[in-house]
């Protein structure tokens, strides 16, 4: 893709939409499978410090809303419901003072059925949060022993009634397999107690032993790999028979209950993030160009970031970028010729694939850039074209990573 730079000037980047992500990164206890930025609670949360910092982040940022409305907001960690619903009333509140919602914006919040509360739920449902998502991981209770989770099947099960009866009609449950010596019998068990409890939306995905963490060191005893197939066969002919569509890797859904804060991510909209360790990707069409942002890490030097931008005014003059906004750790633009390949690895994840004008209208690059290799695709049968809609077979879906080495 030598030649990216030289037919750069002859697209031009449109705005996509935009979503906010929200980063709490504490939680109760670690675990061992866990590589995402969360530490465990020591003492009381800084609650308020932390919202007041939150909405700081966000007016720092504000420049790249560019008239936008927030499409959806997402509130991972770490574990968020470790916040109270008045917190989240005051951040809501706050960021709408700051920038318009969309008058159907998906709010999503990610809570720990070991934090769950019948009253919490509810109140988390009145502060405008309407999607909610139960990291559940898996209902037996070994399994949920050896993966260091606090709560157990009965909690479980618990948080699930409390999410219907607060009013969560969009409710996700994240659903692991390929657990510990698991059996194709045991981890069917817990996707179809998953099916049972009727959410709208299921994630599914395999234990994957990450870098940097307490599996890295001390890998479980994963199942065999004729297992891991047969639990994956098992389980996406399960889910389909329930009316679940598989519409990316891990995430399946009923009828209209696709996660539309994640297809966002995954059809290259823009994201803006804040909190410790959030990460953003916005398209810059003044100057047109796709920037990547990365907020400070470490909780308490993201809190120290806010105190030291309550007591100073900031140097608007100042060329470098993380002078100028506090909470930044990194920022940079994404390389032209890196283009192609960012995108491809996030809209290939979904079986509907792309088009080619949106491949144009959301790198700013000409599709002749990658028509060779997608004809190529095509001829070896990993391809689908339909009209102007490019997809994987099948075949390819299943070999993902090889289609994509295609773009590298």
């Amino acid at each position: 893709m030598s030649n990216a730079t030289e037919d750069r000037t002859t697209l031009t980047l449109e705005l996509p939409p935009l979503s906010l992500y929200v980063h709490v990164p504490w939680c109760v206890r670690k675990c061992p499978y866990c590589d995402f930025n969360s530490h465990e609670q020591k003492g009381e949360l800084p609650e308020d410090d932390y919202v007041d910092a939150l909405l700081d982040d966000f007016r720092h940022d504000l420049s790249y809303v560019q008239k936008r409305a927030i499409s959806t907001i997402f509130i991972g960690g770490g574990t968020p419901s470790l916040l109270s619903a008045a917190a989240y009333d005051r951040l809501l509140n706050g960021l709408q003072k700051m920038a318009a919602f969309s008058s159907d914006i998906e709010i999503t919040l990610e809570a720990n059925p070991g934090t769950a509360e019948r009253g919490k739920f509810a109140d988390y449902h009145s502060a405008g949060i309407n999607r909610l998502s139960l990291g559940i991981q898996s209902f037996d209770p070994q399994q949920l022993q050896q993966l260091g989770r606090i709560h157990d099947e009965h909690d479980a099960e618990r948080a699930i009634e409390y999410a219907h009866k607060a009013g969560f009609n969009r409710l996700n449950l994240d659903i692991m397999y390929g657990l510990q010596a698991q059996s194709a019998d045991s981890a069917m068990k817990d996707l179809q107690r998953a099916i049972d409890a009727e959410p709208e939306h299921i994630s599914w995905y395999q234990l994957t032993i990450e870098p940097n963490t307490v599996f890295f060191k001390h890998p479980p005893p994963l199942p065999p790999e004729d297992t891991l197939i047969d639990i994956q066969d098992s389980g996406l002919t399960l889910l389909a028979d329930h009316g679940f569509t598989r519409y990316e890797v891990s995430a399946f859904a009923r009828a209209g209950g696709q996660a539309r804060h994640n297809l966002n991510y995954w059809r290259f909209g823009d994201y803006l993030g804040i909190g410790a360790g959030a990460h953003g990707k916005i398209t810059q069409r003044s100057r047109q160009r796709i920037l990547r942002m990365h907020k400070r890490r470490q909780p308490g030097h993201y809190l120290q970031a806010a105190a030291v931008a309550k007591k100073q005014a900031l140097n608007q003059s100042a060329g470098n970028l993380l002078n100028r906004y506090p909470y930044l750790a990194d920022a940079g633009p994404i390389e032209t010729d890196q283009l192609p390949l960012e995108f491809l690895l996030n809209a290939l994840r979904l079986r509907e694939g792309f088009t080619r004008r949106q491949f144009e209208q959301r790198t700013g690059l000409p599709f002749s850039l990658i028509a060779k290799q997608v004809e190529s695709l095509h001829q070896r049968q990993l391809f689908r074209i339909d009209g102007d809609r490019i997809s994987t077979t099948d075949t390819g879906y299943q070999f993902l990573n090889s289609v994509l080495e295609a773009f590298v």
